[in-house]
């Protein structure tokens, strides 16, 4: 009885330690988030007049610069990073990073990069996050779980969504499983985190689907296609990223005067094509959840502008071009098989995170908490069958690996993303064997 009463006072220790440490870091990352989303929505405003995109290759200019010389582990899409920085450094993130994310993301979206906002925060938010583990000299495990509430705090007050944002920091560093020893502190640090820039006064998109249709047999199973459309769509993305990467690696020059290129080539996109695919493409999104059309290669033009932003030096995150994507993708979906397009955009929105990103369990809730109750069974379904449908990849390479996504696919498990081989071995399955035994007696009755 002795040894049961220590154990318990031993757990209320650390939860009482837990609650006290996350509800810190929620406070500094809802401060600093607001601080970012602030500067950020400053210098939007700021570059709003016609051909602010010809700034644009300047702007890569002078983002690549900065991050090379000032903070290297300032590059690409943030969370990345954060990942990298918990799987192979225990969460150290340099002080450098957190001022050098914010100005180069500012300066990219703001002259039309095409990027997202939650990356930078979840990277400023783990930047913290490993700063206060260093003043006050936590073990690297501590420091670890402190990086992880940073990541799910600055989700949560990007987007105001405090129960995906925790989910999504626990969800996101392995494929396929969850860290349940930091899910207290990441629901605190999300929860104090949004409230935190609720109250200094940033606005939250949250847009509830007021008609769902009544389920039915034909409804789902079109759901059902969605998942795996969706699936295809976040493979297509993420291989569209890779190539973007590869053909920067073969462009060997100075750095900084590659990201001048990057933003040339943009520009040209935006006059060939239009300039509704540069920037945060708020607009557009919203536009696809009042049930607005869609141009049928919306969601291609967008992966290529955000594969040549961020692959030629441009700073932002990921997840608002997934949301871009998804919902102009599940609009057309919706136009083609004769189906409410919100609705569809909305599922799409979800299902592309789930796929792209490996987090079918935060992309679910972030349907509840941004589209109500009701989507939530078709988002749900659309979710895991996209997240399936996407194969052992991620537009977070540094990902681990920790199950198969089918018994008949040999991939090696603890590997990061990157790094994963399939080999796609096909077995008989007992059903199978038993199906071609029926036929086998079938005929030789016949036969007699």
């Amino acid at each position: 009885m002795k040894k049961k009463l220590t154990e318990q006072v031993v757990l209320f220790a650390s939860i009482i330690k837990w609650v006290a440490l996350s509800t810190g870091i929620g406070i500094i990352v809802g401060i600093s988030t607001t601080f970012y989303l602030k500067i950020l929505e400053f210098g939007e405003r700021s570059s709003n007049y016609s051909y602010y995109f010809l700034l644009l290759p300047i702007a890569m200019f002078l983002s690549v610069l900065i991050v090379k010389y000032l903070a290297p582990n300032a590059e690409g899409h943030g969370t990345e990073k954060v990942i990298e920085a918990v799987h192979k450094n225990s969460g150290k993130i340099k002080a450098a990073v957190i001022p050098v994310k914010l100005v180069a993301t500012v300066i990219t979206i703001a002259a039309g990069g095409s990027a997202g906002k939650e990356g930078p925060a979840a990277q400023i938010g783990g930047g913290l996050s490993s700063v206060f583990s260093d003043i006050f000299r936590f073990s690297d495990h501590d420091r670890k779980k402190l990086v992880i509430c940073g990541i799910s705090a600055g989700f949560a007050s990007v987007f105001g969504t405090p129960i995906a944002g925790a989910i999504f920091g626990v969800e996101v560093l392995f494929v396929g499983s969850m860290l349940y020893d930091v899910l207290l502190p990441s629901f605190i640090s999300g929860i104090v985190a949004y409230q935190v820039s609720s109250m200094l006064g940033i606005k939250y998109f949250h847009h509830f689907i007021e008609f769902i249709p009544d389920f039915s047999g034909p409804l789902f199973l079109k759901v059902i296609l969605a998942g795996v459309v969706f699936g295809l769509i976040s493979f297509l993305f993420i291989e569209i990223l890779n190539i973007g990467k590869i053909i920067s690696k073969k462009i060997n020059i100075w750095t900084p005067l590659k990201g001048f290129i990057g933003g040339v080539l943009i520009v040209g996109l935006v006059f060939l094509f239009s300039g509704r695919y540069l920037g945060l493409g708020v607009d557009v999104i919203h536009q696809t959840l009042e049930g607005g059309k869609v141009v049928w290669y919306d969601s291609v033009m967008k992966m290529i502008f955000t594969s040549l932003t961020l692959n030629f030096g441009g700073s932002g995150g990921i997840v608002t071009p997934i949301f871009y994507i998804g919902s102009t993708s599940g609009s057309l979906f919706a136009q083609i098989m004769r189906l409410d397009p919100a609705v569809f955009a909305a599922i799409g929105m979800v299902s592309l995170l789930a796929g792209a990103a490996n987090t079918p369990i935060a992309a679910s809730i972030l349907a509840i908490e941004l589209f109500g109750p009701s989507i939530a069974p078709y988002a749900a379904v659309a979710c895991v069958i996209s997240f399936f449908m996407t194969g052992h990849r991620s537009v977070y390479p540094s990902q681990v690996l920790a199950i198969k996504k089918s018994e008949s696919i040999d991939v090696s498990l603890g590997e990061e993303v990157d790094n994963v081989k399939t080999d796609i071995k096909i077995h008989k399955t007992n059903i199978l064997k038993k199906g071609l035994n029926f036929i086998k007696k079938k005929k030789e009755k016949g036969g007699n």
